[in-house]
């Protein structure tokens, strides 16, 4: 039942990239996978985000994320296809986790957890053109068991504890699509090169759309096993449709806690990035705008570190 359950959902990712590889039939992808899976090389990365990182206090907003990423990849003709399973949990509390439940309200951010899982197709060449998409499934509210990770890390890391997770968004069921393209890339000097890239989410979590831009200088390459060491510059802008996070989920009504999303936000990431070998490493800082509507800009945007570590044996 398992492994009808995998099909299912592998079928539903490639029928989706199906339509972005240019028509590609889903046999034909179906046989991709399972060649990339018996013959690719495999890998392990851990993504962290974290605003306490950058030492800051009050710990709010889109406050914590974690992901586990298992990857099987195969270059071929200076570009690697690579499929794989990621699971990862977000935390999002108010402006500042000391305040009582009976404080945390809005404009402010409302707590909540996504806890979710999902699988992907993804390629990416030489010159940083990439073509991803994916399904991710997972729990918006309590089921995402927020208050317990946030409230344990804390306690371990001897910093004040978080107050409101009492007054979190309600439990829902989330399924959201995704997908990202760059399809061109330029290369106006040396170990230069400029992506641009178009974005999108759907789903009862997130839906959205953007547009970015990402600059790298350096000693470029992206493909699995090759040495790489550049720094990177991306912004990103994008229309939101809905945020789950901040309005709860579909199916809850009523909540005092949510908030309206701003329809238009943004956010710019610097880092650097290294690999050599079976190990990489990437490290970053992302400011993100502010997403609630009535929230004043200078209260709602934040800052927070990005860190990445991946082992291919």
């Amino acid at each position: 039942m398992r492994d009808t359950y995998v099909r299912q959902i592998t079928g539903c990712v490639l029928l989706a990239a199906s339509g972005i590889a240019g028509g590609a039939s889903l046999d034909g992808l179906l046989a991709d996978y399972r060649t990339v899976s018996a013959e690719g090389r495999s890998a392990h990365i851990v993504d962290i985000d974290n605003d306490s990182l950058l030492l800051n206090k009050e710990d709010g907003f889109y406050t914590s994320g974690i992901r586990y990423t298992y990857t099987r990849s195969m270059e071929r003709a200076g570009a690697a296809t690579t499929y794989g399973w990621r699971f990862g949990q977000e935390l999002y509390t108010a402006s500042d986790i000391k305040l009582p439940p009976e404080l945390v309200g809005p404009p402010d951010h409302p707590y909540a957890g996504w806890l979710y899982g999902g699988f992907f197709r993804d390629v990416t060449r030489s010159d940083g053109t990439h073509t991803r998409v994916g399904v991710d499934l997972g729990c918006l509210g309590p089921c995402a068991g927020g208050d317990w990770t946030q409230t344990t890390l804390h306690r371990i890391l001897q910093q004040p504890l978080p107050q409101g997770w009492s007054s979190q968004v309600r439990n829902e069921p989330g399924v959201v699509l995704y997908a990202d393209v760059a399809p061109v890339s330029w290369s106006p000097a040396t170990n230069i090169d400029i992506s641009p890239s178009l974005n999108g989410r759907f789903g009862n979590i997130f839906t959205d759309v953007g547009v970015g831009m990402t600059a790298r200088a350096g000693q470029l390459n992206i493909l699995p096993g090759k040495p790489a060491f550049y720094g990177f510059l991306r912004g990103d802008a994008r229309a939101v449709g809905y945020n789950a996070t901040l309005q709860g989920g579909y199916f809850s009504k009523d909540d005092p806690h949510t908030v309206d999303p701003k329809r238009f936000v943004g956010e710019v990431e610097a880092g650097v990035a290294w690999m050599r070998g079976a190990f990489g490493a990437r490290m970053s800082i992302v400011r993100r705008s502010n997403e609630i509507r009535e929230l004043a800009n200078s209260i709602g945007a934040q800052n927070y570190l990005r860190l990445q570590f991946s082992y291919a044996p």
